[in-house]
């Protein structure tokens, strides 16, 4: 009988916030990518918030906050 593998262990999420001049999703994807770099086994990106900069009444960036989950070890 074939035993299932769990994913258990311990999970951290931390924020990171993206910006883009042309859309949300252009803006989210950097903090994912940026996340990367230093972070190992992402499991899951969560757009929390999304806002944008205004300035003489015009849009001038997108802002996506994402949490990210990965696994934790001491």
């Amino acid at each position: 009988m074939a035993t299932k593998s769990t994913d258990s262990g311990v999970y951290r999420v931390t924020e990171f916030i993206g910006t883009s001049n042309v859309s949300w999703e252009e803006a989210a994807k950097p903090a994912v990518e940026t996340a990367a770099k230093s972070l190992r086994d992402l499991r899951v990106a969560e757009v929390t918030k999304l806002d944008m900069k205004i300035e003489g009444g015009k849009v001038v960036a997108f802002r996506a906050r994402v949490s990210l989950s990965f696994k934790y070890e001491a």
